[in-house]
């Protein structure tokens, strides 16, 4: 695992410039760095080291010097590669599998992308054609932004990097804004900041005579169905596990596994102390608010395989750490981005690389909503006008529980989402929780209102819920997410927070062979009879304690409902009501303090909201109003609660 970046122009690149942005991202490899330099090309590298610890600097080149690459992430099948290369002729300098890239781009060409299997974003330089290959993995495990003008093409591992190039100003994209606070994610190729985009996962970006060019080399489709019984669709599957986890423990440094208590991590842990002839180590972190702790699932499994364990409990003043974490992410947090710091923060002392279970849900269907958006097509069935009147009746007598999807949450979007068809209700069933179009229309001013209003966010996520790459209503919805939340929420949160400690995150349920099989799965055995996850748990059997199998999807989450009314409340209320956002006219201020009232007066359940809103005002005072971090720190810290 590595951080990259570099810098095309014509005007030449600077060895200090080039210092400074891999200097902005040396916590993604403390171990090392290295350079590339000759006329219009810079490339740069910080060095994680996991293979070949002595000879594996970077950038890499080929025999002659004339290819070169900088590269992050893991080439599980670079030494069947490498053989076959070795066979052809090409002459290898170390055991890494960064070299593999640089002489399989000398037979391939730009498709050498479709040979490997992996996490990867890379940059190769071609010194005889003079062009730049840019490159990110086929499920968007690994970053890759760019920048460009007219005389300069940028590229970075994290956005930070990139903001190091006076050529790169930092100004807000007021249209991905409005489509983060929606969806919790951007998905396409923008970002937050106007003019720095993303390699889409699955794509390629070739660079020839200034001028960038996207390829789409991989993609999931979901049409073509295995024609097997279910008894051995779960034993192909559980084979095709475990030799995917076998691959991805290969290192030459200590490895461990983080273990949330739910079933894709406890998998996942559990198939590599199978095949481990040592316990292996497993990170866990709780709450000490019971119906959010998972400690217990987790301690039951750490037992089961007498893994060497270890674990944290997270207290409400962690809550000081958040303008960190927006750093490392270079956007708003997310609280699922607490729970994957705060764990990566513990496994740091012991272990260099850790593999978990992210992509289990996109793959398998274990997301509440792909069931819910089931039972909604029943529930149509009532006639409309008593679902109008007798059953909303009955609906808002339900109280805000503030527990984690709770029983009043549920039945709201219910009846929301009933009123919404086909794609579109998918689409709206994702933001209902943050802010749907109308609640952006209450929130927006009527300038920004004026600039983006006319664009519905929901519209990013329909046009893959109606492509024909599936069919079946299950297999849309896991394919959308595939799409979007996957690559730029999940994934990204995933990479930047075990990055943040320094740490490779593995994630085998993303292997693109996993992936394949996954979506040839009847969609009817990913979802049964209302069990999500069906085929997963069934190859789960054979590895878990019955208890953790029987046990409700919960997931990394916090009580940010109940700390936004009590421990958290002095401190969301004085950044929201004294907000920059507010100030530049983006938001209004009646809005924020009307959210908070009924929030705290026990009214309406808004933590989503307004933990969206107070991490966009700490974002957009780091990276737009240009606030040190140090300041930021301390305005949290300052207000925010001791701990116990």
């Amino acid at each position: 695992m590595c951080g990259i970046c570099g810098k095309w122009s014509l005007q030449g690149v600077d060895q200090e410039l080039l210092s400074e942005m891999a200097g902005a991202i040396r916590h993604r490899g403390p171990d090392d760095e290295g350079f590339y330099i000759n006329g219009n090309i810079g490339l740069a590298n910080r060095r994680l080291s996991i293979l070949d610890l002595h000879t594996g600097k970077q950038p890499i080149s080929n025999e002659d010097s004339t290819v070169w690459v900088v590269f992050n992430g893991e080439i599980y099948n670079h030494r069947s590669l490498r053989d076959d290369l070795l066979r052809s002729g090409h002459q290898f300098k170390t055991q890494t599998d960064t070299e593999v890239i640089v002489h399989l781009y000398e037979e391939e060409g730009e498709r050498l992308v479709e040979k490997l299997s992996g996490m990867f974003a890379f940059a190769l330089w071609d010194e005889k054609r003079q062009r730049l290959l840019l490159a990110r993995d086929r499920l968007g495990q690994k970053p890759l932004y760019t920048a460009e003008g007219p005389h300069f093409f940028s590229f970075a591992s994290e956005v930070k990097s990139l903001l190091k190039d006076p050529d790169v100003r930092p100004r807000l994209n007021p249209r991905a804004m409005h489509n983060y606070i929606s969806l919790r994610c951007i998905p396409g190729t923008e970002t937050l900041f106007e003019g720095i985009k993303k390699v889409p996962a699955g794509h390629t970006l070739l660079l020839e005579n200034g001028r960038p060019a996207l390829r789409k080399y991989w993609e999931l489709r979901y049409t073509q169905k295995l024609k097997l019984s279910e008894r051995e669709t779960i034993e192909q599957l559980k084979r095709l596990l475990i030799e995917t986890v076998r691959s991805h423990m290969i290192s030459d440094v200590p490895l461990g596994a983080f273990l949330s208590g739910g079933i894709d991590s406890s998998a996942i842990a559990s198939i590599m102390a199978f095949i481990s002839d040592r316990p292996i180590k497993t990170f866990s972190i709780g709450v000490d608010e019971q119906d959010f702790n998972e400690l217990p699932y987790a301690r039951l499994v750490a037992k089961r395989w007498r893994t060497e364990h270890h674990e944290m409990v997270v207290k409400p003043n962690l809550i000081e750490v958040l303008p960190e974490m927006i750093y490392h992410l270079d956007e708003p947090s997310d609280p699922f981005a607490f729970g994957v710091y705060s764990v990566a923060k513990i496994t740091r002392p012991h272990v260099k690389v850790v593999l978990g279970g992210d992509g289990g849900d996109e793959m398998f269907a274990g997301y509440d909503r792909y069931l819910g958006n089931k039972i909604i097509a029943y529930y149509c069935l009532i006639p409309r006008f008593l679902r109008k009147t007798v059953f909303k009746q009955i609906i808002n007598h339900f109280p805000d529980s503030y527990s984690y999807n709770s029983l009043a949450q549920k039945l709201r979007w219910l009846d929301a989402m009933s009123e919404k068809q086909a794609g579109a209700r998918y689409a709206e069933s994702l933001s209902f929780l943050r802010f749907g179009h109308e609640a952006k229309r209450e929130l927006y001013t009527d300038e920004l209102w004026r600039e983006v209003g006319g664009a519905d966010s929901t519209e990013c996520l329909t046009q893959f819920m109606e492509c024909d790459n599936a069919r079946d209503l299950v297999d849309r919805m896991l394919y959308t997410d595939v799409m979007t939340r996957l690559p730029e929420h999940l994934l990204m949160i995933v990479d930047r927070m075990t990055m943040a400690h320094s740490i490779e995150g593995r994630s085998p349920y993303l292997d693109e062979r996993v992936a394949e099989f996954a979506a040839s799965i009847p969609a009817n055995l990913k979802l049964k009879g209302g069990k999500l996850k069906y085929i997963l748990k069934a190859v789960a059997r054979d590895f878990l304690p019955p208890e953790l199998l029987r046990r409700r999807k919960q997931g990394f989450s916090f009580p940010l409902a109940y700390w936004f009314r009590n421990e958290l409340k002095q401190l969301t209320e004085e950044i929201l009501l004294s907000s920059s956002m507010i100030d530049r006219g983006y938001f209004k201020r009646g809005a924020s303090a009307r959210m908070l009232e009924e929030h705290v007066g026990g009214r309406i359940d808004h933590n989503y909201r307004i933990w969206v809103l107070l991490n966009l005002e700490l974002w957009h005072r780091m990276f737009i109003e240009g606030e040190k971090i140090e300041r930021v720190q301390e305005l949290v810290a300052e207000r925010a609660p001791v701990a116990a």
